[in-house]
């Protein structure tokens, strides 16, 4: 029998994160994916985008100095009670805070998405194959955040978000619906939600929209 008490994320405290810690992966995803805007060119595929991205983020981790801070790009996430390990899948990006430095299941993950403006398929897959993948504990088991970053490539963004919270609703239920927050500087907006993982967990996601449009216009990534 389990002794953790519902809404206590498993681990504790390799996998909790305090308001700080939160703000600080917001702030670093929000204005690293702002400044690689500048590398992207009209028709770049998704994968190179999230790598741009990436750096952009490193480099801004330097110039803040942020020493208790780690960031890894494109993550395997295995099955470790497997005899053979199977790969479960790959997370775009992963950052560890210093409490979680040396423990492989402990990191914050970053998952990305392509959203546009009454596109259902790229915005319904901003929830089967990104926000799922967090319910189900493919990602992220047992942590107490994860985030979703939408590249957002035609506006306006509430039609954007106002379908994906529907959507969130309609497979995860009433209690998944998107709250909005305080938008940071370089976003277009910021919305938080929870979901049940498992029977005795529940995972808080962080949704953050981005204007991916460059000077050109729209960016289409395939």
């Amino acid at each position: 029998m389990s002794l953790l008490a519902p809404d206590v994320p498993y681990g504790s405290p390799a996998f909790a994160l305090s308001d700080d810690q939160v703000a600080t992966v917001l702030d670093l995803v929000c204005r690293g994916a702002y400044d690689a805007r500048a590398d992207v060119s009209q028709g770049m595929l998704e994968v190179p985008v999230t790598v741009v991205v990436r750096k952009a983020i490193r480099r801004l981790k330097r110039t803040l100095g942020l020493t208790n801070l780690q960031l890894r790009g494109e993550h395997e996430l295995k099955n470790m009670a497997a005899a053979d390990p199977s790969i479960l899948g790959r997370i775009d990006i992963t950052l560890q805070f210093l409490h979680q430095f040396g423990q492989e299941d402990a990191y914050v993950g970053v998952e990305y998405k392509r959203v546009r403006a009454g596109d259902a398929s790229l915005n319904g897959s901003h929830v089967s194959k990104g926000v799922d993948r967090f319910a189900t504990g493919q990602y992220a088991a047992g942590h107490e955040w994860g985030f979703m970053l939408g590249y957002v490539l035609s506006l306006p963004v509430e039609s954007i978000v106002d379908y994906i919270d529907t959507r969130l609703k309609k497979v995860y239920g009433p209690n998944s619906a998107l709250v909005a927050q305080a938008p940071h500087p370089n976003s277009l907006a910021v919305l938080d939600g929870a979901l049940q993982q498992g029977s005795h967990h529940t995972i808080r996601l962080k949704h953050i929209f981005i204007n991916m449009l460059t000077a050109a216009g729209s960016v289409t990534m395939s």
